[in-house]
């Protein structure tokens, strides 16, 4: 969480500050603060801000005073085949050594304990690894976790067929427009998302079932 999201409060690694033990940056997100809405150019949707993208040798200054580190731009990271590999395989012969290995790949480079010793000695589930249906639910909240803002859960849902589950929830944030924190603290629905049966899929164009009559318009569409 801490090292994908920024909120306000929080230490941002970067502008020339990365040392722990020296003055840090802090986002300052209320109401007109240095990073909050009311501020031109500044602030975001629901009051937390994405780090994942920004490299953290960057110094923003005002104006044209700004240096930005460049990196290569991942098109499909180990990590995610990793996922999608330890998915296909419990979904074909259910959990097993081999499922656990590639799920714990990904968990070892975060620095995290296995998925085994996780779900057995620090959950309120301890079996829910073994079953077919808890590892589903354990590959999903794994991909959802190492792939945030990486336009990976659009497909997820879709391929997991949640989408009407996940995205019929109001999106809620902050209350951005107050200054003080007993006001700015305030679950706020900042917009509500619909998603239906139809929104599986996308309509076929009019003009291209007019010219092939073979076509048949998608479901609720």
């Amino acid at each position: 969480f801490y090292a994908d999201m920024g909120f306000d409060g929080g230490i941002w690694y970067g502008q020339g500050k990365y040392d722990d033990n020296q003055d840090l940056f802090f986002l300052l997100g209320k109401y007109k603060e240095r990073n909050g809405f009311g501020k031109l150019g500044y602030g975001t949707v629901t009051g937390y801000y994405i780090k994942k993208y920004v490299h953290w040798q960057n110094v923003i200054g005002t104006g044209s005073n700004y240096s930005i580190t460049n990196y290569p731009w991942p098109l499909i990271r180990l990590a995610d085949l990793y996922l999608l590999y330890a998915e296909a395989l419990n979904e074909s012969a259910g959990p097993g050594a081999e499922v656990y290995t590639y799920l714990n790949l990904v968990r070892q480079r975060a620095g995290l304990a296995s998925v085994e010793s996780s779900w057995t000695n620090f959950s309120n589930n301890p079996t829910k690894y073994t079953t077919k249906e808890g590892l589903r639910d354990i590959v999903q909240q794994e991909r959802s976790i190492e792939l945030a803002f990486e336009s990976q859960r659009f497909w997820d849902l879709r391929r997991w067929k949640t989408a009407q589950d996940k995205m019929n929830s109001p999106i809620t944030g902050w209350d951005l427009q107050q200054a003080n924190a007993a006001d700015y603290y305030r679950p706020t629905v900042i917009f509500n998302q619909t998603f239906g049966l139809k929104d599986y899929f996308w309509p076929i164009k009019d003009a291209d079932i007019a010219t092939n009559t073979n076509l048949v318009q998608n479901l609720g569409w």
